[in-house]
């Protein structure tokens, strides 16, 4: 904007109330008329996307009283404004699906059509292509809280949880990892330093103290008790073993030999039986950690088994802070609970209440670690210095250095480059290196003087911040994009050395990396990762489902049911099976206490095993699976519109728009006077919600036999004060958009599987927005259908799907 001038040196000294009055006059009308001529005029509408909406779209969308508030009179076409772009790219999908106009309008001219949505789409693309090529897709964007504790844990080499000193993280499009959704505030700031100290803490006190050496072994009377006549909540010695009852008292089986000594990750072996075993089984039991006091009421959730007649030895690792113990008990809320005065446990008590059981004959507890030794640690902050003993307890070693200066100046240099994901150069880390020599040449301590460096490097917006320039990536952002979409974590030796041979722009060995990422146990951490967020398995905790309404729901079945998928998933990743399998399959992963709960006889034991499904079991593909059934429900009841559209958006790869803010949400009626399908079509007869209900609706009907807590049901079922009340029949049918039918989920589920173009479509997206931190825009769908048509050869296989993704434009471009 031109720089303002007064003329008259007299307004711009006078005092006077008229000369105000003239100056701000004179001010505005100066300001007017620049911006009037600083502003371009408003682009025109385009003559083919004019002439078909003036004559197939006014009659209903003109005026003050155009439906669902679009008013092409008033509608711009300036696609830089991204509210007037995101309007027009809603337009051009309903009209290319043929939804608008309504067919009861007449047919539309078919030149007319295809002209206008030539000129759309290419307009819409040109302004995107703009955007990207001067921005990219996606703007700043920062490490995840888990992706900054799992970068951390391998440059260091050690293994402490950090994601708690982070704060909590929004979400955009379903990920943390969204750029549009990340905030960077003096909180964040500080937590980001507060987890830096933490993890430097660690990794030196690891490499600077002896070895963490820690064993026991407990027998039955180290388990139990240390005072026989003490009423309290731990075992209690019978016949020879440490015996723990069914009970519903908080902390009942806190077992204090176990307390931790020091934070750490502990192996443990627990050999236990289960007693008067129910008719259903063994004895399912769970295995938390915590503080186990009235003052620290939380506990974390470990492992669960089934205690049989026989001994068997469980094993597991935990991650226990300083004086937490186990506490392992029975945990099948479907068992009779014993009943115990005062909130405490007498020896003998349990005994004649006739109570299923568990009994210790031994434990082992070893302290571990799970990323290294202490020797990796050193390697990883001193290099080739010799760490020696030295006589001083209060530093028992100590790092030898001869030429202090250089050897900071030379570790700082290798440590930025795996910091910084990218090859680093002596000068653009001098600031830091010299504030440490100087520190040196002050009398500082080495090591305190080294840990400075590494801090300031780790508080750098290099290490923050992924460094990506708009168009194509080189090879060393290619490296990091992968790395953090399949690990969570910095690139591997591996992936940097093909990175600094440039090697990476091929897609045959970009294809073969990403092959080798999801071998093993990577590809089950990348399958917890994704899924997490992409299903939303991480909020399976949110809500509780009422124990009156579901009592066959317990910590044991959820645990269960994010374990069956995340197997199932494995599977997918592992054989590269089709995507249709999301909403079909003859298979699952199930142990004993789940099929119980799904009503499925014939399975054994607490080892998830693959079962094929009969289709009395109405169980096949992940919709039906009880994790995915609870998060898509609220804990009391279901919602057909809640479960529809996390259907269309994770799995069936349609955007759903949000709703007007003139009509209100349609809430299930507890009390059952009303049926959500009664309520529904009430809801739809608004002219602004029959459109997006024609899509929503469909798939949250197919899902309505299934309850808050996963299970089959065939009629509503409500609490009339303290009884069930069985409500109406379920009606599960439903009229998809494009006109078929379907009577019940199988009707459902053989409709989509017969698309399995869309369901790989919708997966490709997913996996670009988690990847590459933006959401999917109108100029990335070529891209999108391309790797469809790549994975279509392999009937479009999960694996396959993901190797198109990560050699796709977009996900290789800023």
């Amino acid at each position: 904007m031109a720089q303002l001038r007064f003329v008259d040196p007299e307004m711009r000294r006078s005092k006077t109330l008229p000369a105000r009055i003239a100056l701000t006059a004179f001010v505005l009308s100066t300001l007017a008329t620049i911006a009037s001529a600083a502003t371009p005029a408003a682009p025109k509408t385009p003559e083919a996307i004019r002439q078909f909406v003036t004559t197939n779209c006014y009659d209903c969308h003109q005026g003050a009283a155009s439906e669902g508030g679009l008013d092409f009179e008033q509608l711009s076409f300036d696609l830089t404004d991204h509210a007037v772009q995101d309007r027009w790219v809603r337009i051009f999908d309903r009209v290319e699906s043929d939804e608008m106009p309504p067919t009861e309008f007449g047919e539309t001219d078919a030149d007319e059509k295809t002209k206008f949505l030539t000129a759309t789409r290419l307009h819409i693309r040109n302004q995107q292509q703009a955007q990207q090529q001067q921005r990219g897709r996606v703007q700043a964007r920062r490490l995840s809280r888990l992706q900054v504790e799992r970068s951390l844990q391998d440059l260091l080499g050690i293994d402490i949880p950090l994601t708690d000193y982070l704060p909590e993280e929004s979400r955009q499009f379903g990920f943390t990892t969204v750029a549009d959704g990340q905030s960077m505030s003096h909180f964040q700031l500080d937590a980001h330093l507060k987890t830096v100290d933490t993890a430097l803490d660690e990794a030196l006190r690891r490499a600077l103290s002896p070895a963490d050496v820690y064993e026991r072994d407990f027998d039955a009377q180290g388990v139990a008790r240390t005072n026989p006549k003490r009423r309290c909540r731990e075992p209690e010695m019978r016949e020879g073993k440490a015996v723990i009852w069914s009970s519903g008292l908080i902390y009942y089986g806190r077992i204090p030999a176990t307390t931790a000594r020091a934070d750490g990750w502990y192996h443990f072996e627990v050999t236990v039986s289960g007693l008067k075993l129910p008719k259903t089984g063994g004895v399912w039991s769970t295995v938390r950690t915590g503080l186990c006091v009235s003052t620290a009421p939380l506990l974390q959730d470990v492992t669960t088994f089934e205690a049989m007649d026989e001994p068997q030895t469980v094993s597991f690792d935990a991650w226990l802070p300083k004086g937490h113990m186990l506490e392992i008990r029975p945990g099948d809320d479907s068992l009779k609970k014993g009943r115990f005065a005062g909130g405490q446990v007498g020896v003998g008590e349990g005994e004649p209440q006739n109570l299923a059981g568990i009994a210790f004959d031994r434990i082992t507890m070893e302290q571990i670690h799970q990323n290294g030794d202490d020797e990796h640690v050193r390697q990883l902050l001193f290099g080739d210095l010799e760490v020696s003993p030295d006589k001083d307890k209060r530093k028992p070693y100590r790092v030898v250095t001869k030429t202090p200066r250089e050897d900071v100046a030379r570790l700082m240099l290798a440590f930025a480059n795996r910091a910084y994901r990218r090859p680093t150069t002596a000068d653009e880390i001098a600031p830091y290196v010299a504030g440490v020599q100087a520190a040196i040449d002050n009398g500082d301590d080495f090591v305190a003087s080294l840990r400075m460096g590494y801090r300031a490097l780790l508080c750098s917006p290099r290490f923050l911040y992924f460094s990506e320039s708009p168009g194509p990536l080189d090879d060393h952002a290619i490296a990091t994009r992968l790395s953090y979409l399949l690990t969570g974590s910095t690139p591997d030796d591996q992936l940097r050395q093909l990175a600094d041979a440039g090697r990476l722009h091929d897609q045959k060995t970009l294809k073969a990396e990403a092959a080798r990422l999801l071998e093993g146990e990577q590809g089950r951490r990348f399958i917890h990762d994704f899924a997490a967020e992409w299903l939303d398995l991480d909020q399976i905790n949110f809500t509780t489902p009422d124990r009156k309404l579901y009592p066959g729901f317990d910590p044991i079945v959820q645990q269960s049911m994010l374990e069956e998928t995340e197997t199932f998933l494995d599977e997918m990743l592992r054989d590269n099976l089709s995507v249709a399998r999301l909403i079909d399959a003859d298979f699952t992963y199930l142990n004993s206490r789940l099929a119980r709960f799904y009503k499925i006889d014939g399975i054994e034991g607490d080892q998830l095993r693959r079962v094929k499904l009969s289709p009395a079991s109405h169980r096949g593909g992940l919709i039906t699976q009880g994790a995915i059934l609870k998060v898509t429900a609220n804990g009391t009841n279901t919602s057909p519109v809640l479960r529809g559209v996390w259907m269309l958006e994770r799995i069936l790869g349609e955007t759903v728009p949000p709703p007007p803010t003139s009509v209100p949400a349609v809430e299930p009626d507890i009390r059952g006077a009303t049926t959500i399908r009664e309520q529904l079509a009430k809801h739809r007869s608004q002219g602004d919600c029959a459109s997006c209900h024609a899509k929503i609706d469909p798939p949250g009907f197919a899902l309505e036999n299934f309850d808050a807590a996963g299970q089959w049901r065939d009629n509503y079922v409500t609490m009339a004060g303290t009884k069930k009340k069985v409500g109406p029949v379920i009606d599960a049918s439903y009229e998809m958009a494009d006109g078929s039918e379907f009577k019940d989920i199988r009707g459902f589920q053989s409709l989509v599987v017969n698309k399995p173009r869309k369901l790989a479509g919708g997966f490709a997206e997913q996996l670009l927005v988690y990847g590459t931190g933006a959401p999917i825009e109108f100029v990335d769908r070529d891209a999108v259908e391309a790797i469809v048509d790549e994975s279509a050869a392999e009937n479009y296989g999960m694996r396959s799907i993901i190797q198109a993704v990560v050699a796709s434009p977009v996900f290789l471009s800023k």
